[in-house]
């Protein structure tokens, strides 16, 4: 597997969890404890989130619990900018390592990310403000992509806050996918 994860599993990964963790039961978000030894396959891996499948539930691994199932971190680092100032692209990189984990294409490329901007305010505090929307409105994973989005984007140097904010107008629809993304999941 590549350094930064970006890749999904042809084939499941059986792994033993090595300890006990929490884990988002896949759609509805809620979230599990998941004990010692318990058997599973990794179904995606992808930008430090792992889709894990337990007698026919899918759950979430986030990247911090990644070794509860064999597997490191993969937490981005990023060059500072020298002048305080935070690089766009980078922004934009911490972006599409966040993946829904039912779908295996980043959510920049599900067309899920309306807007993103940077401020600079009075205080010189840099705060990149984003828009989202989810693929369901109902979906029980929107708090847990909200938060992935929030943690991936404060390791960008030089970003002191992170406002997200999810919006359902307008509706997300398959138009939105970017061309990669219709690629990947074979919608030509």
């Amino acid at each position: 597997m590549s350094s930064n994860m970006a890749m999904s599993m042809d084939s499941p990964e059986k792994v033993v969890t090595r300890r006990e963790f929490v884990a988002r039961l896949v759609p509805a978000g809620t979230p599990v404890k998941i004990p010692v030894g318990t058997e599973a396959q990794i179904t995606q891996a992808l930008g430090g989130s792992y889709s894990i499948l337990i007698q026919g539930n899918l759950f979430r691994v986030d990247d911090q619990d990644a070794d509860a199932i064999g597997k490191q971190s993969q937490v981005r680092q990023f060059e500072a900018r020298q002048d305080g100032s935070v690089d766009e692209e980078q922004v934009w990189e911490a972006l599409k390592s966040c993946y829904d984990p039912e779908i295996p294409v980043n959510i920049v490329d599900l067309g899920l990310i309306y807007e993103c901007h940077i401020e600079r305010n009075d205080a010189r505090q840099n705060i990149v403000r984003i828009k989202m929307t989810l693929t369901a409105p109902g979906c029980g994973m929107g708090p847990v992509l909200v938060s992935d989005v929030e943690n991936k984007v404060r390791q960008v140097p030089n970003v002191d806050d992170v406002d997200v904010e999810l919006v359902f107008d307008p509706p997300w629809d398959r138009n939105m996918l970017s061309e990669t993304a219709k690629l990947q999941l074979g919608m030509y």
